[in-house]
């Protein structure tokens, strides 16, 4: 909703006040009338209201009253408070203290007025960009990094191709692939990037908070519920709003969701009215959706309205040429983080990089690549530096050149295992057979068959 376009409360039992009000219709708002300050309670429960023009002489509950009862339940409410003449210099004082965007009388011209109604609409935009804005995790970590290999650069034609359409998107891929980024680089190809990008992960939000925190709640809604909360939803509006492991959503909100989308507006808890909203939806998951349809866990109806345009994030070791780039990025970040001047990887530990599964995806790798800067002594980071589990040989090798692959997952398993214990016990094998409960012959055995003894002495540095 723009600032012209502000639905008004005017609260008045008379007809002077009455006649300001057609100022407010020819500036475009939406006019609604209540001769009290009960009525005008009653009121702000059944509608949206946006603003207030109030007479501080009310029968009944006082304007300067009923001002503070708004203030406190509805925030966002702006309220110009309307006085019987210039001279109530302690009344416009006591009203701007309680929240009060202005304080008139009721000889004010009908243009003034007028005025000073845009300008509390506009302040109310404001307000509510500052919400939105403080709800939004900005974060300059959060670049996407698209590397060259086609998989994403297939992703990234797509997302050039739908960025300013309205379409909803559903983004699938395991954890730490980079799903948020992804929905990041979609809003920035958005008609209005400049809009607010609300981000919630719903995997990281108690059960019982859920509904709340997407759909915002009224006063007294529940236990801890003293004033009115607007929503992800609501804070979203124009913008995008992106909804993180959006399977782990309840089957009843899942329903909220579903109504939400189709129908465009939402309904606070505790709420008795609909609120209209705006907003462009990005969803994801590292859940099959489908089977969760076909075990009754995730509405069919839902799936089908987030699944218009389905983007599926690749794991790193799908997409393994990405990985010298992406290091290299993560290198930069972390040198200028942790003032170092760290080079780059040596060629061995790139191959190293390459060669290994990542189950973490992008996630571990940048994670390593801060661990590696943040100790490192040296222009460059080689292999010795890499932890055991980067030396290990990937586990798909047996069945690319088609040999044992479960004999490859047990080698590995017990290379990793000895490695460790070698470490433990100072590289010392006597030490380590102990350890391991062997006798000396079967782990000297074992080191020689596993191809141990080399690779341990490269990472002890002899």
């Amino acid at each position: 909703m723009s600032a012209g376009q502000k639905t008004l409360l005017a609260v008045s039992g008379d007809a002077v006040v009455d006649r300001h009000v057609s100022a407010a219709a020819t500036a475009g708002h939406r006019v609604l009338r209540a001769p009290s300050g009960e009525s005008a309670l009653l009121a702000l429960d059944r509608e949206e209201i946006e603003m207030m023009l109030v007479d501080v002489d009310l029968p009944g509950i006082s304007g300067l009253e009923l001002l503070r009862i708004v203030k406190e339940n509805y925030p966002l409410v702006e309220v110009v408070m309307m006085a019987r003449g210039d001279n109530d210099l302690e009344g416009a004082v006591q009203s701007i203290k309680d929240g009060a965007y202005n304080f008139v009388a009721r000889d004010i011209d009908a243009g003034s007025l007028a005025g000073i109604l845009r300008n509390a609409a506009q302040r109310q935009d404001l307000n509510r960009q500052v919400l939105a804005l403080s709800a939004q995790v900005e974060d300059p970590d959060r670049e996407f990094i698209v590397g060259p290999s086609q998989a994403m650069l297939d992703i990234v034609d797509v997302v050039r191709k739908v960025g300013r359409l309205p379409a909803t998107i559903l983004i699938l891929g395991e954890s730490g692939t980079g799903k948020e980024l992804l929905a990041r680089l979609v809003h920035r190809e958005s008609a209005d990037p400049s809009a607010p990008f609300i981000a919630v992960n719903l995997a990281a939000i108690p059960q019982e908070l859920v509904e709340s925190t997407l759909f915002g709640h009224e006063k007294g809604a529940f236990t801890g519920a003293h004033r009115q909360q607007l929503g992800k939803f609501e804070l979203a509006g124009n913008g995008t709003l992106f909804l993180d492991e959006v399977g782990d959503l309840r089957l009843d909100l899942q329903a909220k969701l579903l109504r939400a989308i189709q129908e465009g507006e939402i309904e606070r808890v505790g709420g008795s009215r609909p609120v209209r909203t705006s907003f462009r939806l990005i969803a994801s998951t590292n859940t099959a959706l489908e089977k969760a349809v076909k075990e009754g866990r995730f509405r069919d109806d839902l799936f089908y309205r987030l699944n218009v345009i389905p983007i599926r994030m690749p794991p790193l070791r799908d997409r393994i040429e990405d990985v010298p780039e992406l290091a290299a990025f993560f290198l930069r970040r972390y040198n200028a983080r942790f003032h170092k001047d760290v080079k780059g990887f040596s060629e061995a530990a790139l191959e190293l990089l390459k060669g290994y599964w990542w189950p973490g995806n992008i996630r571990e790798l940048q994670n390593l690549v801060e661990r590696l800067v943040a100790v490192s002594e040296k222009e460059w980071i080689t292999d010795e530096d890499l932890p055991f589990d980067y030396h290990m040989p990937r586990m798909d090798t047996a069945r690319e050149e088609g040999g044992n692959l479960l004999q490859e997952a047990l080698d590995t398993f017990e290379r990793n295992v000895i490695l460790k214990s070698l470490e433990k016990s100072g590289w010392n094998v006597s030490a380590t057979a102990r350890y391991l409960g062997v006798p000396l012959s079967t782990l000297k055995h074992k080191m020689e068959r596993l191809e141990v003894r080399a690779l341990a002495r490269r990472l002890r540095g002899g």
